[in-house]
């Protein structure tokens, strides 16, 4: 059936009655043009006219130039198109991270101005643009995005509490909804790593620490994003789950392998299994992309199906890992895309922090772990013989072509490499129609049908942990206090709020997981949020419930963004309950029992590991109070 065919400046061809793109230019239909053929047929055929330059490029998945100057690379509101013009039509670069914040007509009208620019190269060959994900309550520099306009959905963990893989498949699909409509088609999640330590900054990414639980969520998310279980199509944005794999092993400590002192997995023999089987239900639905994890396992790290131990680098270099298990065992012929940055060079800043007075910037950013004594050319040429087809974060294709010419890297591997990018891109219909209606945009993204269906997976994310004296639920026309909370939502669902806690019949006071800074020195260490997770005796946080709930019966509302330790908190309050990030409207809906909570822990909470509960709270993972 003849597609839709949209163009700015391609022409176009009749041939059998039938309209085809001139990509190329050159009066004739040429296999790579000819939608009738197979995404792998066309892709073979414009394989064998690219130049090496033009293949390498397609390996690039660059960060765009913005106008304005951002802490982290590619942020800002608006693309440097003057500086794209180079990447594009002189680096042939193939793939860009749209980390913009900006209005979704914007952001449509920039996506096709890119695609435009795309056209005048020689062979006509549409980029992808991709997204870290944007659609919830935390985000952090390098690894999500603020959600602006779009809809905003609980946390990972919360479709954990939730604990509904149909759930997740409808998030995913209002997802997709809203990135085609603003010209993006591939999506830098799920993660399928396991929260397995409650001082890591990443917990808020992942769906809980339950391999098999984390398994079958990861699963509905890749088939929501993608649009079935058949693999990448037309009406698909390709999912990269990552990261692969073990990136949620950490040390005790719970530092982010994004740091030099976090590089080391704590991967055991026994325990690798665990790590992996969380992926293998975005194999089963067909993912697209899979991205590898920064860190490197510890010596003596061995697997029943891999000889002798796992090499000591950085998941990205590791044949064993990606080629070996990820490509032999599971049959994976997906694009690889390293995580960002991996071959650059870490300077001394970057390992040791920058002296004190200086504030780390973008240029203290690199993950090269276990090759920095290679150089660019041969970090590329690794990660390549190790089975990554595409480097995010680089746009200069210098130094894979000098890995080529000076007979590091086959160009065989380049080919296979560049292959599987160009499937890709002709499956998603790129190549007939790679452009989004810009006024349709914000009629799309933020719509109220995707809004309600999110301020629903908020309310049934919500965790009751605590419910002394069933003081939950409350009873409409109750006078509270609010402290960290606002009242307008508490007005709304029927309630009296008053300004002093004496007044008052009850106080709900709003909290997060603490944190500590701990390497303020460190580009990462200064921007995610380390340390412990519960209150000490003395924070300001702690205190002020003190003094509340010695006047009134207090309920904690608190943001987990990292597993809280409540030790200190629970004696205090008559209630607690724990969320993934919502709006207040839905915290006094069920507060006020209009919707009967029914979120469950989706990791066990810290200081029950070891420390009994003073007050009788004994929840743990899968678990949940109900009113």
């Amino acid at each position: 059936m003849q597609p839709e065919l949209c163009a700015r400046s391609i022409g176009q061809l009749r041939v059998d009655g039938l309209l085809f793109k001139d990509h190329n230019g050159n009066g004739r239909l040429d296999p790579y043009e000819d939608w009738r053929l197979t995404p792998r047929e066309r892709a073979a055929d414009l394989l064998g006219r690219m130049t090496i330059q033009e293949k390498v490029g397609a390996m690039l998945h660059a960060n765009p130039p913005t106008t304005q100057a951002a802490a982290i690379p590619g942020a800002g509101s608006a693309w440097d198109f003057a500086s794209m013009r180079e990447l594009v039509l002189q680096r042939h670069v193939g793939a860009f991270l749209n980390r913009l914040q900006a209005p979704p007509a914007d952001l449509a009208r920039q996506a096709n101005a890119l695609q435009a620019l795309a056209e005048e190269g020689r062979l006509g060959i549409p980029v992808m643009l991709s997204s870290d994900p944007r659609s919830h309550f935390s985000h952090s520099q390098g690894v999500s995005v603020a959600a602006g306009g779009f809809t905003q959905w609980p946390d990972a963990p919360g479709f954990g509490a939730a604990g509904d893989a149909e759930l997740v498949r409808a998030f995913a699909d209002g997802v997709r909804e809203e990135y085609r409509a603003v010209g993006i088609r591939m999506a830098l999640s799920p993660m399928a790593d396991l929260a397995l330590q409650p001082r890591w900054h990443r917990c808020s990414g992942c769906f809980g620490s339950s391999p098999e639980d984390v398994r079958s969520l990861v699963q509905a998310y890749v088939v929501g994003m993608q649009g079935g279980m058949d693999g990448i199509g037309p009406q698909s944005v390709v999912s990269v789950v990552k990261h692969w794999v073990g990136y949620g092993a950490t040390g005790p400590e719970g530092f982010d392998a994004h740091n030099h002192y976090g590089r080391l997995l704590d991967l055991r023999s026994e325990g690798i299994e665990d790590h992996i089987r969380a992926f293998t239900g975005a194999f089963e639905a067909g993912v697209g992309g899979v991205m590898p994890s920064y860190g490197m396992p510890l010596p003596g790290l061995r697997m029943p199906d891999v000889a002798g131990d796992i090499e000591q680098v950085g998941m990205s270099f590791n044949r064993q890992m990606v080629t070996g298990v990820l490509r032999g065992r599971f049959g994976f012929d997906g694009v690889v895309i390293s995580d960002w940055h991996v071959t650059d060079d870490c300077s001394r800043a970057c390992i040791e922090g920058v002296e004190e007075g200086e504030r780390p910037g973008a240029a203290d950013i690199a993950m090269p772990w276990g090759v920095e004594h290679l150089g660019r050319p041969g970090r590329f040429a690794k990660a390549i013989q190790a089975g990554v087809d595409q480097f995010g974060g680089a746009d200069d294709p210098r130094w894979i072509i000098s890995a080529v010419r000076d007979g590091l890297l086959p160009q065989s591997l380049i080919d296979r490499a560049v292959l599987r990018i160009l499937v890709q891109k002709f499956s998603l219909g790129l190549f007939e129609n790679p452009y989004v209606d810009e006024d349709a945009a914000a009629c799309v993204v933020g719509r109220a049908g995707l809004k309600a269906m999110a301020l629903d997976a908020q309310r049934r994310s919500l965790v009751v942990a605590r419910n002394a004296g069933s003081v939950l639920p409350l009873a409409r026309g109750r006078k509270l206090f609010l402290e960290g909370i606002e009242s307008q939502a508490a007005w709304a669902a029927g309630f009296t709020v008053v300004g002093r806690p004496g007044d008052a019949e009850l106080a709900i006071v709003g909290l997060r997981t603490p944190h500590e800074l701990l390497h303020p020195q460190h580009f990462f260490g200064s921007r995610y949020r380390e340390g412990r997770t519960g209150w000490l005796a003395g924070d300001a946080d702690l205190e002020r419930v003190r003094v509340i709930a010695a006047q009134v019966p207090t309920v904690a509302s608190v943001y987990m963004d990292r597993p809280a330790d409540l030790g200190a908190l629970e004696p205090l309050v008559a209630g607690i309950v724990l969320h993934f990030g919502l709006q207040e409207q839905a915290l006094f809906e069920v507060l006020s029992g209009q919707y009967m909570p029914a979120g469950r822990l989706p990791f066990d909470l810290p200081w029950l590991q070891s420390t009994p509960s003073p007050a009788g709270l004994a929840l743990r993972r899968g678990e949940s109070l109900s009113f």
